[in-house]
């Protein structure tokens, strides 16, 4: 896989780890519940084409959990301030899940350092009558069944040895999660008002079969923001960065490249 470094730096007081790889154009990943402390085949394959930086929130991974974090708006404002720090201009920013949320409540912020937007599943919306799954009442096994199409792909998950320190850190995640997204759960009520702002290129991304974010939750998303391109990938659950990589590559490619 391709060569990354691994560090943890300072932000506004806050220490956060920080997985950083390849050349070009920067990419800023912001990772979902499950975090992202293990550089993974797909941020390899986004390296090969960006200047890929997958930081650990706050409160997630190696990072630190400050007190002033409470909402996802505090990560938010946090990330503001992540990119004037690092001096990141220009920037593709993409998340999937809570981190789909995430880039989204940046862009309503404001897109001043953004160059495009690729949300990938992402949680942030509530529209009556679509039901969430609930990642906090379902068990460990249920929850990592119900992230993929592909059931070959949860049990390779189930059936690999854990170390304790990765087993601390998702216990540290989940409990950071439950409280970005217990109540309301995984949305915020004010987000759709603002989506508007948006006026970056956007790219969504979402897997037909997600059992967790379900894929009647993309057209509203698109419908929102003004110019947003929505692709749905067949026989793929909440993960289309693992799941159908190739197809998630090509939706990437898409937005950066017609951001030329």
């Amino acid at each position: 896989m391709a060569d990354h470094t691994s560090e943890t730096i300072a932000v506004n007081g806050t220490n956060i780890e920080l997985l950083r790889g390849g050349a070009g154009e920067t990419m800023l990943f912001l990772h979902g519940a499950g975090g992202a402390s293990q550089w993974a085949p797909y941020m390899a394959a986004l390296a090969r084409r960006f200047d890929l930086v997958v930081p650990s929130h706050p409160g997630y991974g190696r990072s630190d959990t400050p007190p002033w974090l409470d909402t996802i708006h505090d990560l938010a404002f946090f990330y503001l301030d992540f990119m004037e720090q690092l001096d990141l201009r220009d920037v593709h920013l993409a998340g999937n899940s809570l981190g789909g949320w995430l880039a989204a409540e940046i862009a309503i912020r404001s897109t001043a350092r953004l160059k495009t937007l690729t949300l990938v599943s992402p949680g942030g919306l509530h529209v009556k009558g679509v039901k969430k799954g609930d990642i906090f009442l379902w068990s460990n096994e249920q929850r990592v069944r119900n992230t993929f199409f592909d059931q070959k792909l949860a049990e390779a998950r189930l059936s690999a040895e854990v170390s304790q320190e990765l087993a601390d850190i998702a216990l540290k995640n989940h409990f950071t999660t439950a409280k970005l997204a217990w109540s309301p759960r995984f949305h915020d009520p004010s987000l759709h008002k603002w989506l508007h702002r948006i006026d970056v290129p956007t790219m969504i991304v979402w897997g037909e079969n997600d059992r967790i974010f379900p894929v009647a939750l993309a057209e509203p998303y698109k419908a929102a923001i003004p110019g947003a391109e929505l692709r749905l990938i067949p026989e793929c659950g909440h993960l289309p960065q693992q799941e159908k990589l190739d197809e998630f590559l090509t939706a990437v490619d898409a937005i950066a490249n017609g951001a030329a």
